[in-house]
């Protein structure tokens, strides 16, 4: 029965998505209510992400250096090339670019783990890169803002949000799950919770896809004029990061898993996150709040369209002669 509820995970996730646009569409108050929802359901997906693998491969997977210079390299060098390309796209309004910067430039460091476990990447090498990516996320993105745009005073804002992030997205739920590790080894149920608990990210994950529709699609809705631009834009960027996913694996010689973990890592970005950044930022840059909302829209079908096209077209698996 999971695997056949993992076999159909993409149409539950379409489920969720559209339920969720409904509700934010029909009922605006009782969608808003469930934003205090959305971080305690990231925390308990990625939990149970974490307990399906075994974080002791986690030390192995911090000294896999192609991977983690292949990713380096896609996140932090080329992907900011790509987006200060695509931004010349856009019309000349800095709230506009700095939206698109903001949620562009940074990789996702939550639920990718979650894609990439679910699309058969690599993921304790996954984990071993988040904190790399979110360390070096503090330090380059004030640097790419202030070259790029000129908003260096945004530093301190992005610093504090990645931060609680990290704690509270990742760190929490690390740490829960090694200690369920230790405290049911040896215990005779422990298969039984760790299968059981392997039954709860595809309806965390549908859970989470019915928060963000539901909550966002208003504020979307209210800008339909700037939707066709930014539309080209973040699917252009989807598709540039599939490409270029493949292309870096070819480079380093990764095998298929890591591949895909790449592939999961540069189409993912960090909108959660950079979601409270934008909120706060000045009067006058309040459009950067409908393209990080509007970019996690598109994402959210993105991701689905990745989780079918990674591992059975970009990464298919070894065929046996």
């Amino acid at each position: 029965m999971r695997e056949l509820l993992e076999k159909y995970q993409v149409v539950v996730y379409l489920a969720a998505i559209i339920a969720g646009l409904a509700v934010g569409t029909g009922s605006p108050d009782r969608a808003a209510a469930t934003q205090s929802l959305l971080w305690p359901l990231l925390g308990g997906l990625l939990y149970v992400t974490f307990t399906q693998v075994p974080l002791v491969r986690l030390r192995r997977a911090l000294v896999n250096t192609r991977f983690l210079s292949a990713a380096v390299v896609g996140n932090f060098a080329l992907i900011p090339l790509l987006v200060w390309g695509l931004v010349q796209w856009l019309p000349d309004d800095p709230a506009l670019r700095l939206g698109v910067m903001l949620v562009l430039l940074l990789p996702c460091t939550d639920w990718f783990l979650s894609f990439t476990h679910l699309g058969g990447g690599d993921t304790p090498t996954a984990i071993a890169f988040t904190p790399v990516s979110l360390l070096l996320q503090l330090i380059l993105l004030p640097v790419y803002l202030w070259l790029l745009l000129g908003q260096a005073a945004l530093v301190g804002l992005i610093q504090r949000e990645l931060l609680l992030a990290f704690g509270g997205l990742i760190l929490l739920p690390l740490l829960l799950a090694f200690f369920t590790e230790r405290w049911a080894n040896g215990w005779p149920g422990r298969a039984r919770l760790i299968a059981g608990l392997g039954w709860l990210p595809v309806p965390l994950l549908a859970a989470v896809l019915f928060t963000v529709a539901a909550g966002q699609v208003a504020q979307v809705t209210a800008s339909v004029a700037l939707l066709p631009r930014l539309a080209l834009v973040f699917v252009a960027f989807l598709v540039a990061a599939a490409l270029l996913a493949r292309l870096l694996a070819w480079a380093f010689r990764l095998p298929v898993a890591q591949g895909r973990t790449l592939a999961f890592s540069f189409g993912s970005r960090n909108s959660f996150v950079v979601l409270p950044l934008a909120l706060a930022l000045p009067v006058g840059l309040e459009a950067a709040v409908v393209v990080v909302v509007f970019q996690s829209l598109v994402e959210l079908l993105g991701m689905l369209l990745f989780l079918h096209l990674v591992p059975n077209r970009l990464f298919p698996a070894a065929r046996s002669p």
